[in-house]
């Protein structure tokens, strides 16, 4: 994605918008993906975070909230490859503002949402950091 892609999906996040996404999607979208955007989420909601790394998050969000993208949600099994891929990217670009408290947040909200989570489910993103 580039800039243009950015402000274009940029205006369709909200946190509501955000939250329901995974409210109706998180069992088909899986732990991994979810995981990344709370990550991203966490982080952006940090206050050393720059104007450009909140901007970055924001696009890739609205990305995963538009059903309309690339590979459209609706389509069995692969409807979110191409939003793992961007979110993985984008969560690649502003990792230096990931931090333990960030992955804390990230893993709670996440077991309250799948139940207890094991190291194993989320140390291949993790590592990725």
């Amino acid at each position: 994605m580039d800039d243009k892609d950015y402000d274009t999906y940029a205006e369709k996040y909200s946190e509501k918008k955000l939250f329901e996404k995974i409210g109706r999607f998180a069992a088909k979208a899986g732990k991994k993906l979810v995981y990344v955007v709370l990550l991203l989420y966490y982080t952006l909601q940090k206050d050393n975070v720059p104007m450009k790394a909140k901007a970055i998050i924001i696009g890739v969000l609205g990305y995963f909230i538009s059903p309309i993208d690339a590979i459209p949600d609706i389509t069995p099994f692969i409807g979110y490859t191409d939003d793992f891929g961007a979110l993985l990217v984008a969560l690649a670009v502003v990792s230096v503002y990931v931090d333990e408290e960030v992955k804390n947040k990230a893993k709670s909200k996440l077991e309250s949402w799948f139940g207890p989570i094991s190291e194993s489910d989320i140390e291949e993103i993790n590592a990725k950091l």
